[in-house]
């Protein structure tokens, strides 16, 4: 992935992390049990610290380390992991839990890579 598309995807889904946060924390209080937040908040945790992970690797792609792929297992990581505890949360369909696993192993492997990426001469871009 490319260091400037990087940087706008972390900003974004730390943006959009920010106002899953707040919708629930106002919005979705009165509707669901404090399980089903506490299921909610974790993606919406989740998704900002890997979203912040994006936004490093951007940074460090721009200084010539190779983290393009790290960059799309976190992304992957977000969407299987966050976006399974959402869909999870709003739609009790109880067998979307098997899918965040996946999302956790991508999430490890993308920082398994960032490690690697850090230990190696970085390119000149």
């Amino acid at each position: 992935m490319h260091p400037t598309t990087t940087l706008r995807l972390g900003a974004l889904l730390g943006g959009l992390a920010v106002g899953l946060g707040a919708f629930a924390a106002h919005a979705m209080k009165a509707h669901y049990d404090p399980a089903q937040l506490q299921t909610f908040e974790t993606g919406v945790r989740y998704q900002m610290y890997h979203a912040l992970a994006l936004l490093g690797c951007g940074v460090l792609g721009r200084l010539g380390a190779r983290t393009g792929l790290a960059a799309w297992l976190f992304l992957l990581g977000i969407v299987l992991f966050s976006g399974s505890l959402y869909a999870l949360v709003w739609t009790d369909v109880k067998g979307l839990g098997a899918v965040t696993p996946f999302g956790g192993v991508a999430f490890l492997a993308g920082w398994l890579l960032l490690a690697v990426a850090g230990t190696r001469t970085p390119e000149r871009p």
